[in-house]
């Protein structure tokens, strides 16, 4: 084949936010990018780690219809096979129980939800957590709801619960099914308001967690340590978080410079080694983002450059394959372009472009990278008050469709061989039809943050959305028969936009249901065009402005 040629013209210590970190964004441009391959190469298999798993709120959330209805939509259109959330034992799930002393858990609401995952196509990435408030050393320790993160009073009586919740699951999906899914222990226990403990104390969770799990059935998936983003100090170098250390972040002169490393990863791998401990996967979450404080404990919302998450996973990648677990799946149970549920950038186009980036530059890293989350019903703030309140769904709450939701429909319908990749995008190749699809994308050279938060007011994130030049991309496929079409959809700014047309109308905090339909439709309704390939295989130029991306496919 010919080529493509591309030419671009948490919680814890409360934080009183100082500053929104995203200083040396500019950076010369090279005007230029090339993607050049041949349609009877070979090519390599490539993994959609973008679609295996994919983030919600928490369990109870998923009870609702309008919940169930978003999932249904994203697993048809974006083929996602697992959904993570916390809250599977919290108290508005109705799980624990003692009878005698003995823990007899009740799973009337779990088998409602879990019933529901499965008739819509999707599996469960079990979490598990919060503490049940009859176990709970600590209560209502984080989100809106009440999540009571804590270790257990009685480590025998939670992996009573854990064993006796596994073993329900085998006896009503059977052991194939569950056999299928992930068991991972827990969520940030890092973080004080997600685990008031000790790491000694969760190293001891996931050692019961995993007995339980395994004693079930030796072949089930158990993995850790679920831990938050990257760090590049010390602040959890000790039993408990020293954020005296978070100075040294603050205070660096270059983010990008600094050392950044997983937490607890290197000591939860090397534990389980020396233990004989199970670790079927490992889990963190490479947020490119810190929540550091400075010396006078204010706090500072650092955003790294755009290339963290793939950095960040080239580090974690070498610590597994060095450990005692080197063919141990990395999942990466939550990532987005910050960890805030009020971040407008997240409705934004910019973050599609940064996902779609962010994405393809991990190709061959992960086994996945789950986006947080699939739907803006989502309640660890409180409800959102206005249906374009930054959180982070690729769906808000009347269920249209935001950019990030066009990013992730677009990179599902990559093929399954990789033909060429480059900082331009990516041509691949359908291995069973030969049909070729192509992602192209201009993340704008003048941007280097991962798109930089916008907290408190929209002002960031249109100022961003404002930056950067338009690129052209000059797509060349020799090797197509003269008459073969190709449809190219375009997201970007002024296409498949759901604010803009939210502002067009006022920006109302109520709209009416005429007034949503009409949004939904926009946002629904990408630029769309047809290419035509010549007697030379196809030639043409796709103008992408700042922040467009473009799925180019195959259509005959």
């Amino acid at each position: 084949m010919g080529c493509i040629h591309l030419q671009r013209p948490g919680e814890g210590t409360a934080l009183r936010p100082t500053a929104e970190r995203w200083d040396d964004m500019t950076m010369s441009s090279t005007n230029a990018a090339t993607l050049n391959g041949a349609a009877d190469a070979p090519g390599t298999a490539l993994l959609h780690h973008w679609n295996l798993v994919v983030g919600a709120g928490r369990a109870n959330e998923g009870l609702r219809a309008d919940w169930q209805r978003q999932l249904r939509e994203v697993v048809d259109t974006q083929g996602f096979r697992y959904v993570r959330f916390h809250g599977l034992y919290h108290d508005d799930m109705f799980v624990y129980r003692e009878e005698a002393g003995r823990v007899e858990p009740s799973f009337a609401y779990v088998d409602s939800l879990f019933d529901a995952l499965l008739e819509a196509g999707i599996r469960p990435f079990v979490e598990f957590g919060f503490m049940p408030r009859e176990l709970a050393t600590a209560t209502e320790t984080a989100f809106w709801w009440g999540a009571h993160g804590c270790p257990p009073t009685d480590f025998d009586k939670w992996e009573q619960l854990v064993a006796g919740t596994v073993a329900h699951w085998r006896d009503r999906y059977g052991l194939d099914e569950i056999r299928e899914w992930y068991f991972e222990v827990w969520n940030e226990p890092n973080l004080r308001p997600f685990f008031r403990g000790t790491k000694s104390q969760y190293l001891e969770l996931y050692r019961r967690t995993a007995r339980a799990v395994k004693g079930v059935d030796p072949s089930l998936r158990v993995g850790g340590p679920a831990t938050s983003n990257f760090v590049p100090d010390s602040r959890f170098d000790g039993e408990t978080e020293d954020t005296a250390a978070h100075a040294d972040t603050v205070g660096a002169p270059d983010l990008d410079a600094l050392a950044w490393e997983p937490v607890w990863v290197a000591e939860f791998l090397e534990t389980a080694g020396r233990e004989g401990l199970p670790v079927d996967f490992v889990s963190t979450h490479p947020y490119p983002t810190d929540w550091a404080l400075d010396e006078h404990g204010q706090g500072a919302r650092l955003t790294r450059g755009v290339d963290a998450t793939a950095t960040d996973l080239r580090v974690l990648r070498d610590l597994v394959d060095a450990s005692a677990f080197p063919e141990a799946e990395i999942h990466l149970t939550e990532w987005s372009s910050s960890s805030s549920s009020r971040d407008h950038t997240h409705d934004y186009p910019q973050a599609a472009t940064f996902v779609v980036k962010a994405n393809l530059d991990s190709i061959g890293l992960v086994d996945s990278l789950s986006y947080w989350t699939f739907t803006d019903i989502f309640e660890e703030a409180g409800g959102g008050q206005l249906p374009f309140h930054g959180g982070f769904g690729m769906l808000n709450q009347q269920g249209i469709p935001k950019p990030t939701y066009h990013a992730y429909r677009f990179l599902s319908t990559l093929g399954d061989e990789l033909l060429v990749h480059t900082d331009a995008g990516v041509l691949t190749r359908d291995s069973a039809t030969g049909a070729l699809v192509a992602v192209v994308y201009n993340y704008p050279a003048e941007v280097a943050r991962s798109v930089p938060a916008s907290f408190d007011t929209r002002d960031l994130a249109d100022a961003i959305q404002a930056t950067g030049d338009s690129r052209d991309v000059q797509l060349d496929v020799a090797g197509v028969a003269a008459g073969t079409r190709f449809r190219v959809e375009t997201l970007s700014p002024s296409s498949g936009n759901a604010i803009a047309a939210w502002d067009a109308l006022g920006a109302p905090l109520n709209p009416t249901r005429e007034q949503t339909a009409a949004i939904a439709a926009t946002a629904r309704a990408l630029d769309v065009t047809e290419l035509v390939a010549g007697e030379h295989g196809l030639a043409a130029t796709i103008t992408l402005p700042a922040w467009g991306v473009a799925l180019v496919t195959q259509a005959d």
